[in-house]
């Protein structure tokens, strides 16, 4: 980028589909160069007509994100092609809706290694080359559920978690240096992703999300917003607030509430289609672009996340309301 906020080169991963395309999407309209990584062939061709539509250009880069020579040969590419990144996107996640006693060691692995492993190595190949530079910008798409745990998504929660922490700590490294490459997260609610369509499912009925639904396209303008301003942490949706805060006020009260609502809360009453494909290994075949099927349901504005981003309202308004104390006082 020549300067803050100025379009320059972008990566995201998980850019074929949900919050990653729909971030891709968003990226493209303000003029940025699109990396586009995932492992769907089909969808990333798509995705790539989508930004170029917009008038963008876009790479297609196929990667499954646990391998960290395939993510580091990607980042190769795309400096190769276009010259350095100036943002990376670690957005790809698996989840496996299961009690914990019932999922195999080997699900909990994969959709670990793909939800954290997957952005450590994403940060790694970003970070080795924004180091050189000493500039760059590393957006971590994190989850409420990384603060608050929901039963039966044991290892995904643990994932965002863990990348949180891993977050924190390599923010510490970088301060340490007096580096200006900046990490920040963006940690979301509840949204209309593909995700609950595909992702593996023991629990015989088909998964929904839990609570408010917003559409993919907020999700993506706070991880854009997040790329060309300097905050820490984003939180997107009044219910992630809720969720990340009511956590370190009530944890024993939200456990309980977890227990009784998020367990039922989190399916509908349909049974899952017989012989449903997954793609905790293997991509499902189709385009199924940025939304999910909840569009009846989803909202497409959050006022949380306008008042955020416009924290400025806040302050004119804590301003007002003393001035208007102050005159009650002076004239009472």
């Amino acid at each position: 980028m020549s300067g803050p906020g100025k379009p320059g080169v972008v990566v995201v991963t998980g850019a074929s589909a949900g919050v990653g395309r729909a971030a891709a999407l968003a990226f493209a309209r303000q003029g940025w160069r699109v990396g586009l990584l995932a492992r769907d062939t089909e969808r990333l061709a798509a995705a790539r007509r989508e930004v170029e539509a917009l008038g963008g250009e876009a790479l297609e880069l196929v990667a499954d994100v646990t391998e960290s020579r395939m993510v580091e040969a990607a980042a190769e590419r795309v400096e190769r092609e276009w010259g350095a990144i100036d943002v990376w996107v670690n957005n790809a996640m698996a989840t496996v809706f299961c009690d914990f006693p019932r999922m195999t060691p080997a699900d909990f692995r994969r959709a670990t290694e793909v939800t954290y492993l997957g952005a450590v190595w994403g940060t790694r190949a970003a970070l080795e080359r924004m180091r050189q530079r000493d500039r760059g910008v590393i957006v971590q798409v994190g989850s409420a559920l990384a603060f608050r745990s929901i039963p039966l998504q044991s290892a995904y929660c643990g994932a965002k978690a863990a990348l949180r922490g891993f977050t924190d700590s390599l923010r510490c490294e970088l301060i340490h240096e007096k580096s200006r490459v900046h990490l920040t997260m963006v940690h979301l609610a509840a949204f209309n992703t593909p995700q609950f369509d595909w992702a593996r499912n023991a629990m015989g009925r088909r998964a929904q999300p839990v609570g408010r639904i917003f559409q993919p396209e907020i999700a993506a303008d706070a991880i854009v917003w997040a790329a060309t301003h300097r905050r820490r942490e984003v939180w997107v949706g009044f219910p992630a607030v809720m969720a990340i805060v009511g956590e370190r006020v009530l944890p024993g009260y939200l456990d309980h509430k977890m227990a009784r609502d998020a367990w039922e809360g989190q399916f509908t009453d349909e049974p899952l289609p017989p012989g449903r494909p997954d793609n905790l290994y293997e991509t499902v075949s189709g385009d199924w672009g940025a939304h999910g099927r909840f569009d009846a349901r989803a909202h497409r504005w959050s006022p949380h996340w306008w008042l955020s981003r416009n924290r400025w309202v806040l302050g004119a308004a804590a301003l007002a309301v003393l001035a208007v104390a102050g005159v009650l006082l002076a004239w009472g």
